[in-house]
């Protein structure tokens, strides 16, 4: 959600009207954002939808991902995403200026449908890096997951210049082979094939070559716009909560008295879920570490009894001045931007991976699920700006291995303390991350490479327009 919401604010500094249709539960939990625009001079306006998540089955307010507790809930939920295509087309007709193109989140590749009855181009926005789409459509070309005869073991990830192995368990559902999502699955591809093109959150001088392969492979425009967070950044916290909040200044003072590159930020993001028992051992491996750390801890992370107890045994009691533990929302893109903050670890989610590298940070690399263990293969062996902590297997939300432990404490520890060694090793990470930040702030200026890759985006639309008004004419 929020990079299509700065994708919005991105076009609209082009000077194009922009309307977003979204749900009442999604335009609650971006209400600072939505006021903000509302007060600019941006020409963007916000629709709600109602999301008709209760006539499908799902729980009273379930209307985004992060609410799913389960896959078999995946499919319920896009299915209920289809019942709003009547809303959806009734705005469209009502909107002045006509549309002239219509940007969809990958959820929604059905309105390409749409798309077509407006005579309007479609563009997809997975929120995927060009390396993971370019791994993922090579996969659907050459079937490579079908030769494995197992979940777990490895075979090649085709058409790549380097030699990479995954296992079927560590990629999308889609490849998976479970045949009770296969149906779904289907209706996915089918919208990614019929799109126009693809709206990608990256820039170029971080996936050398990678967009240029996914064009030359699906036939398909690309256009990376990215780092669109550094959009908000430009602009500050305070200039996008309209002020810092108490908690803002807490955690800034916390930062503020910690050496530069010393603290570890941890983070996996919205949807990601542990067990109590391996929330534990990853306390346990970052304090083993010795380093002071923030960590974040979702919502979904906090209902365990035994988790509380040893949050406030080890953490909280004690106030060690180690740890700062952030309860639900973190102020990740300010965090990270703090000169205190060495490193992060992530799970590889691609928005944290861009601010990762906006803000010229080395990470250790956990992923989940989805697309984030390709995502590692990319941070860790194409980039050279991560270390791995070593997890094989997949976390289907929120379980873990036998005893719901993937990650021991030691290898958290190992990890933690080879991402902030100050060896020749870590210096290089931290050298090339670095790199890449500077990268990514001036591919966003005038006449950098996502500048006008947004320049050409909208350019690509106005010629779209202005052949179908003369086919109209004619």
């Amino acid at each position: 959600m929020n990079p299509m919401i700065d994708i919005a604010c991105l076009l609209a500094e082009h000077h194009v009207t922009v309307t977003v249709l979204t749900t009442p539960a999604n335009a609650s939990r971006i209400r600072s954002t939505i006021d903000r625009i509302s007060n600019s001079a941006l020409p963007i306006q916000f629709i709600p939808l109602h999301f008709p998540g209760t006539e499908v089955g799902l729980p009273e307010g379930c209307e985004n991902m992060d609410s799913i507790t389960s896959t078999t809930m995946i499919t319920t939920f896009l299915s209920a995403s289809k019942l709003m295509r009547k809303q959806m087309v009734h705005h469209l007709h009502k909107l002045k200026p006509a549309p002239s193109c219509i940007i969809t989140g990958m959820g929604f590749a059905w309105t390409y449908k749409i798309a077509r009855e407006f005579g309007v181009p479609c563009f997809l926005f997975h929120g995927f890096s060009c390396f993971s789409l370019f791994c993922l459509h090579n996969l659907h070309l050459y079937k490579s997951h079908q030769t494995a005869s197992s979940p777990t073991e490895p075979f090649l990830l085709p058409g790549l210049p380097h030699r990479f192995e995954i296992t079927r368990s560590q990629l999308p559902l889609y490849f998976q082979l479970l045949p009770q999502h296969q149906e779904t699955c289907d209706e996915q591809r089918e919208g990614e094939l019929a799109v126009d093109g693809e709206v990608v959150n990256s820039f170029g001088e971080l996936e050398q070559g990678y967009a240029e392969r996914l064009e030359a492979t699906t036939g398909k425009k690309v256009w990376t716009v990215g780092p669109v967070s550094l959009y908000n950044k430009g602009r500050s916290e305070m200039a996008e909560r309209g002020k810092k909040s108490l908690f803002d200044v807490q955690c800034l003072n916390w930062l503020d008295s910690k050496k530069p590159q010393s603290v570890v930020y941890v983070s996996f993001g919205s949807m990601g879920r542990f067990t109590p028992e391996q929330m534990m051992e990853l306390g346990s491996g970052l304090l083993a570490s010795n380093r002071p750390f923030i960590w974040v801890i979702r919502e979904g992370e906090r209902s365990s009894e035994e988790v509380e107890d040893w949050l406030m045994e080890k953490l909280e009691k004690n106030a060690d001045s180690r740890c700062l533990l952030i309860r639900g929302w973190a102020p990740q893109v300010m965090i990270l931007a703090h000169p205190a903050v060495g490193g992060f670890v992530t799970h590889c989610g691609w928005n944290s991976t861009l601010e990762a590298v906006s803000s010229g940070l080395p990470m250790v690399t956990w992923p989940l699920f989805a697309e984030q263990f390709l995502n590692e293969k990319l941070i860790v062996d194409v980039l050279g700006i991560g270390v791995v902590v070593g997890v094989r297997t997949a976390t289907e939300w929120g379980r873990g291995g036998e005893d719901g432990v993937l990650v021991g404490r030691e290898a958290v520890a190992m990890a933690v303390e080879r991402l902030m060694d100050g060896g020749e090793e870590g210096k290089e990470r931290t050298r090339k991350a670095k790199e890449l930040g500077e990268k990514a702030k001036k591919a966003l200026e005038k006449d950098g490479s996502s500048y006008s890759s947004m320049t050409n985006l909208i350019q690509y639309v106005a010629e779209r327009s202005a052949k179908r008004a003369g086919f109209i004419a004619g």
